[in-house]
């Protein structure tokens, strides 16, 4: 027999077995855009969309229930990509088959540069060893590994391949997603039953959709059976009651494995609800873990880690309770065990709760990170050996002989000086500890002010100085960005447009807590944009940011260059948005213009008119500090929303005027400490063009004359030189949705 008669049959045979499959088979989608549901990995704009249409898939693992559509979207890459494609089920396969896939993979790159994709069906089945046999050739590029799974792999697969792979987690389909798939079906004239008269009502289908437990795959297969067994009609309809479709599915089923995913999902529940001091909620997972088999002896080694990770020292004796329980839970055993299960589950949900116990590992990851490694202190040493010929112990200040038992002194290796681990909660008996410590650490710093003024010739940038840092700049930058990304709700699918990245603050930050959506960045200059594309090669192609260089004149071209014509953004966000452009309601406009109907745009604007100034600090005669005063009011005059100098209330009344919005501005004042030396003031003073924000020496001098202005700047520098500022900085947040 021919070659050309083998195909024939082939291709017969394929004929006949696709007309004879089950309806859910017949009807997977072959396109993503036939594809229903998961749009939080898929939708426009989506990060595993543009890898499919741009034919870049690194290593991919789909994880979630049955029917939600993993293997469709393994054949749709099929269907749609250049590479080589290779299918396998690890149910059926060995380690024989794994090898002749990367020999065929050897074969096509070696032969035709053509590289090889390998789908593994039910990838957990594999044992440790045959997964180790892949392990290599996906390091090497040789395969690129497309794995499904119902089980978590994070348990169930080799971690190598774990780490290798981006994990997608598809969801149980919702209703309308899985009314979608039965219409598609009821439609379909070449797979489902367009070509037949077929009619079901509404609560027939309702019933379909809700016993299905999310399964596509479910309502398709109730459904073929609805309409395969029941008769037609005088008129060849054929009717689906809700009767029938109860007949159709009996009964719904209820996932649970205490070693499986559930396991881990139901502790997970228990340890967030105790950590959230929910003793309800607390009490309930434990009772479905107890009721389900769970060894109570695995709950209490939870307890005991939940005592001093998320209650530590707001309860110092949260540990001791715990322990003691779990000794008498071994006294006594079960049933009567359970008592002392739900008193220490009780003690720790409603404790204060505090896990400042993590300063710990912020100190281990110092210690990883250094670059080198700094002796300790000589003042520190061991005096019992080396205190005559080295001078070790030398210096040391022995705390007992002060009052208090304290006295300031370094204690840290050089390179750290400044640098705080421990953060106290202001939760129960830590929130004395806490003020305790604040006092400590501020009697610190004084004494490291004081050594710099001994010193006339220091470097500065020393302890003292790195402390400053990190309490001015990384303090309010750090809680700016922490509060944008809560305001803009930003989540593992969000689709994030930041509008003025500048340094990548909210970009970057945006970018490590989404999973299957994706973040864009707008730079306004090249400068910004070479310095953003630089920072975003540290990240995988898929992950990273998509950088854009736009103005707000050319922002739709360019997303529509990018393939996001169609995309709205759920979280759009930046920070000094406003500030001095011309038309402020405009660019407002514009960006709400991308902004998905539920989707939330947060603005967060500097207030410089409601924050410190120096004259606060200042002890000067009444007229010189009148003058100060008003060349202040000045400058902050010249940052403006428009022509409007920018307050919080301009800010508002801006926002207010576009049509369809719901506006409100969220006002935080953050207090940090700061130093200003002769440097920085002498900055103060400098001289400006016109094409630049005048100073405050240009406006005394303009305003006052030269004489008012050296006389400021020598009280500036006497009085606020080297001194520890509780300085105020504001924010005012403008948050933005659109109305419904």
């Amino acid at each position: 027999m021919t070659a050309k008669h083998n195909d024939l049959f082939d291709q017969r045979r394929e004929l006949l077995t696709r007309e004879h499959a089950p309806l859910a088979d017949r009807m997977r989608p072959r396109t993503i855009e036939e594809f229903i549901g998961q749009q939080h990995i898929i939708g426009q704009g989506r990060l595993l969309r543009r890898a499919i249409q741009i034919d870049q898939l690194s290593s991919l693992i789909f994880y979630g229930p049955p029917g939600t559509g993993k293997t469709t979207l393994a054949r749709i890459i099929a269907n749609t990509t250049k590479a080589q494609f290779l299918s396998i089920n690890a149910v059926l396969a060995g380690v024989k088959e794994i090898r002749e896939s990367i020999t065929k993979a050897h074969q096509a790159l070696a032969l035709h540069g053509t590289r090889t994709i390998l789908f593994i069906d039910e990838v957990h089945r594999f044992n440790k060893a045959q997964q180790d046999a892949l392990l290599p050739h996906v390091e090497n590029g040789t395969l690129t590994l497309i794995g499904a799974t119902t089980e978590n792999p994070y348990f169930e697969v080799n971690k190598a391949l774990v780490s290798r792979s981006r994990i997608f987690q598809l969801k149980p389909l919702t209703v309308q997603d899985l009314r979608d798939v039965a219409r598609q079906a009821l439609g379909d004239v070449e797979r489902g039953y367009g070509g037949k008269k077929v009619t079901i009502d509404e609560d027939a289908l309702d019933h379909l959709v809700a016993t299905s437990n999310g399964d596509a795959r479910g309502v398709l297969n109730a459904l073929e059976l609805a309409v395969e067994t029941t008769a037609p009609g005088k008129d060849e309809t054929i009717h689906v009651t809700r009767a029938v479709a109860e007949d159709s599915i009996q009964h719904k089923a209820v996932l649970y494995d205490k070693d499986g995913d559930a396991h881990y999902d139901t502790v997970s529940a228990f340890i967030k609800s105790v950590r959230g001091s929910d003793p309800d909620a607390a009490l309930y997972w434990m009772a479905r873990m107890v009721y389900a088999g769970e060894d109570p002896r695995f709950i209490f080694r939870r307890m005991l880690i939940l005592a001093c990770e998320d209650i530590g020292l707001a309860d110092p004796h949260a540990l001791t309770l715990i322990v003691n329980a779990a000794r008498a839970f071994d006294y006594v055993g079960l049933p009567e065990g359970r008592f002392h299960l739900a008193h220490a589950c009780l003690y720790l949900a409603t404790a204060p709760k505090s896990n400042s116990t993590m300063a710990f590992f912020d100190a281990l990851r110092a210690v990883e990170n250094e670059s080198k490694s700094d002796d300790v202190p000589d003042h520190l040493r061991d005096a019992s050996r080396d205190a005559d010929d080295l001078g070790h112990g030398q210096g040391y200040l022995y705390p007992h002989a002060f009052r208090d038992h304290w006295v300031a002194q370094q204690y840290l290796p050089e390179i750290l000086q400044g640098r705080m681990f421990y953060q106290p909660s202001d939760q129960g008996y830590e929130k004395e500890v806490g003020h305790r410590i604040s006092r400590t650490r501020e009697a610190m710093i004084e004494a490291a002010a004081e050594d710099d003024h001994s010193d006339p010739w220091s470097v500065r940038g020393t302890g003292a100085q790195e402390w400053i840092h990190r309490a001015k700049t990384e303090q309010v930058l750090g809680e700016v960005r922490e509060q944008t990304i809560k305001l803009a709700e930003v989540g593992r699918e969000s689709l994030v447009l930041d509008v003025n990245p500048r340094t990548g603050l909210l970009c970057f930050e945006a970018a490590r807590k989404i999973r299957e959506g994706s973040v864009w960045a707008l730079a306004r200059d090249d400068q910004s944009y070479e310095a953003l594309t630089s920072m975003a090669q540290q990240y995988d192609a898929l992950s990273r940011p998509q950088i854009l260089r736009a103005d707000w004149t050319s922002t739709r071209e360019m997303l529509e260059k990018s393939g996001l014509e169609d995309a709205i953004f759920t979280s759009i966000m930046g920070r000094a948005v406003l500030a001095n452009r011309p038309e402020p309601g405009k660019t407002l406009s514009t960006l709400l213009s991308f902004l998905h109907p539920e989707g939330i745009l947060v603005l967060a604007e500097p207030i410089a008119s409601a924050g410190s100034r120096p004259s606060e600090f200042l002890s000067l005669g009444n007229d010189l500090l009148e003058k100060l005063r008003e060349t202040e009011n000045r400058l902050f005059s010249s940052v403006s929303l428009g022509k409007i100098e920018m307050t919080s209330d301009s800010l508002k009344k801006e926002a207010e005027k576009l049509p369809g919005t719901r506006v409100r501005i969220v006002n935080s004042e953050i207090i940090s400490t700061r130093r200003f030396g002769a440097s920085e003031i002498g900055f103060w003073f400098r001289e400006t063009n016109s094409t630049e924000m005048p100073s405050l020496g240009t406006q005394l001098r303009s305003n006052y004359g030269s004489e008012t202005a050296r006389q400021l700047q020598r009280s500036l520098r006497n009085q606020l030189s080297n001194r520890d500022l509780s300085w105020k900085t504001c924010v005012a947040y403008v948050v933005i949705a659109k109305q419904h």
